[in-house]
């Protein structure tokens, strides 16, 4: 596996972190019943991708020097 990606692009640390999070809430009392958390990891990724795919139109637009 030589190809990397950026921590944010991971499914894996995704899915850890809302597995984290679901495990947390449940601790405090919040009812997660309907949560399907395959749906959520897919849908923070999307977001996280469009996010990504913003900041870097923004930073091209930005940017002070041409495209070669």
């Amino acid at each position: 596996m030589n190809d990397t990606k950026p921590w944010f692009m991971s499914r894996t640390v995704w899915a850890a972190l809302v597995t984290i999070a679901t495990a947390l809430l449940g601790l405090f009392g919040v009812p997660l019943d309907g949560v399907d958390d395959a749906a959520l990891v897919d849908a923070i990724l999307q977001a996280v991708a469009a996010v990504a795919g913003v900041v870097a139109l923004a930073g091209r637009v930005a940017a002070q020097t041409r495209i070669e």
